[in-house]
């Protein structure tokens, strides 16, 4: 078993010279251009995919190997996967080559041999660069090609940073020199994935409006914090992916989470220092200004800011920025517990609001939006020990009134107004009853 660390960026189609140039710049060992043909393979119910593993032929200059790939970890476009590779004489698959650790039971499941059939492939020219960074050996994959379904196709013109030996930090180490020129998308967004979706139909991707985040009942304030990071920069990734492919209302949503993401950072700021953070907001701050401006999605996505704000965010969470900034006190303050930690802010975060709206407030409501949108995040991002239904009731009127307010509707703002202050908290006051 092999352990895949990869960081996957799209490139944009006119920025493949310049990148290609920049490349051969490196001081690395350079290999040619290599066709790859890949096969993937599910069952009729999706036996794999539901236990987050693929399975694929790859084809290369008449040899052939069989790779099965399972549950892992993915930040931002940074994949963190075991991965198992068997060469095979030809293109057939043998599922009881693999080890038995594969198999979610120990053991190959019963007629899943013969249940497996071709779901779809991808066909794409890799060319090559190794080099070293740091301590460690990185390969550099530029891929040129297609991916099908059936009648589905969409192009492959990507860049994959790959840890052949060494560690992760010299992979983002590597990305933050490559990020400095523009064409590249830091992209969550696998082959693979892609692939999935065509083979269901490529139905038209929709927006997906931020959910309550959901943390293990004994979580720490730690692990709190990095899901809540973890959810803003998915949401980032996912929707900017929509505003590329011209989904209306996607932008928005980037922007949304990039606020989500400077809100935990404001959440967690009583333990986490702000300057363990000042480069991350820097950066996010120019990919704000950026947005601001009357400028395309691919502008936006493929430049510079954009890229440096998420491989940082990515950076920050991977290796746990914050940590070489805690003293012993705020050591202990994060390793408590994070359902304690969500009453007392939540507690704030609701006396906050409802000071500024217990009574009308005419013509300054519009005031209050800003205020109203930091209070509301932070719920998302705390509520999710609590059962979900009461936690999302409490929350929807507070959506509403902002929804309310946005769109100047009086009679709605005063009736979402009075619903809202009304309400009785779903949590534990200040983590005591």
């Amino acid at each position: 078993m092999a352990q895949e660390i990869e960081l996957k960026f799209i490139v944009e189609k006119d920025s493949v010279d310049a990148l290609r140039t920049h490349l051969h710049s490196l001081s690395g060992e350079h290999h040619e251009p290599v066709q790859l043909l890949n096969i993937y393979y599910e069952t009729p119910d999706n036996w794999l995919r539901r236990h987050d593993m693929g399975l694929r032929i790859r084809g290369a200059n008449g040899r052939f190997e069989m790779t099965m790939k399972i549950a892992g970890r993915v930040v931002g476009g940074l994949h963190q996967r075991p991965e198992y590779n068997i060469d095979i004489e030809k293109p057939e698959l043998d599922l009881s080559r693999f080890p038995t650790e594969v198999w979610p039971d120990g053991e190959l499941p019963e007629d899943l041999s013969t249940e497996v059939q071709p779901l779809f492939s991808t066909d794409f020219w890799r060319e090559k660069w190794l080099v070293n960074e740091g301590k460690s050996r990185i390969e550099i994959a530029l891929d040129l090609g297609e991916v099908k379904a059936g009648a589905f196709q969409e192009p492959i013109c990507e860049l994959e940073l790959e840890l052949l030996e060494g560690n992760t930090d010299d992979v983002l180490k590597l990305a933050r020199k490559l990020v400095g020129q523009s064409g590249l998308r830091q992209g969550s967004l696998s082959k693979a994935a892609r692939g999935y979706h065509l083979a269901a139909g490529d139905a038209p991707r929709v927006i997906k409006p931020t959910m309550i985040l959901s943390v293990a009942p004994k979580a720490s304030v730690e692990l709190g914090f990095e899901a809540a990071l973890e959810l803003a920069l998915s949401q980032w990734q996912y929707h900017e992916e929509l505003w590329v492919r011209g989904v209306k209302d996607a932008k928005a949503h980037v922007q949304a989470a990039i606020g989500l993401a400077r809100n935990a950072l404001v959440v967690f700021g009583g333990i986490v220092p702000r300057k363990a953070s000042t480069h991350l907001r820097d950066l996010l701050t120019q990919t704000e200004a950026l947005m601001a401006t009357d400028v395309s999605a691919q502008t936006v996505a493929y430049s510079p800011q954009n890229a440096a704000a998420k491989l940082a965010l990515t950076e920050f969470l991977v290796t746990r920025g914050w940590q070489s900034f805690l003293d012993d006190k705020a050591q202990k303050k994060i390793a408590e517990s994070f359902k304690r930690f969500s009453d007392i802010h939540m507690s704030r975060s609701a006396a906050e609001l409802r000071t500024i709206f217990d009574r009308p407030l005419g013509d300054q409501y519009s005031d209050q939006l800003i205020r109203l949108k930091r209070d509301i995040d932070s719920i998302l991002l705390l509520a999710g020990t609590y059962q979900g239904v009461k936690a999302q009731a409490w929350l929807e009127n507070w959506q509403g009134l902002y929804h309310a307010i946005e769109t100047r509707q009086r009679i709605e703002i005063e009736h979402f107004r009075n619903e809202a202050i009304s309400q009785e908290p779903f949590w534990l006051h200040s983590g005591k009853r």
